[in-house]
């Protein structure tokens, strides 16, 4: 039996990176807000829960602020679905902060 598994591509690569103990990740959680006084439940897999906690963390506001404030700018883009606008908010978030760009993050710090 082979138990080296041939990455051909980048999503061989991401299928061999999700293992079952990972399975989490995958499962969509609702969590329930209120916008401007205006309650809302939004359910996103539990990934990007994970990212916007992180998000909320470093700017220092509780995630239903954050949430807000992304409800808010995402007006302008797409006023009836708050779970796409997050989704798209946690991947330019990674695409930024996780692929080790420590300038954009100096960056923002001096701009404040």
């Amino acid at each position: 039996m082979n138990i080296y598994s041939e990455i051909n591509d980048v999503l061989d690569h991401m299928f061999n990176a999700c293992t079952t103990s990972q399975i989490s990740e995958f499962i969509p959680e609702k969590r329930g807000f209120r916008i401007h006084g205006h309650s809302t439940t939004i359910s996103l897999e539990r990934a990007f829960w994970n990212v916007l906690d992180d998000m909320a963390r470093e700017s220092k506001m509780p995630l239903p602020r954050l949430i807000e404030r992304v409800h808010d700018g995402c007006l302008v883009a797409n006023d009836k679905n708050i779970a796409s606008c997050l989704r798209v908010i946690c991947l330019k978030y990674l695409n930024v902060y996780s692929s080790g760009v420590p300038a954009a993050r100096a960056e923002l710090t001096r701009a404040a």
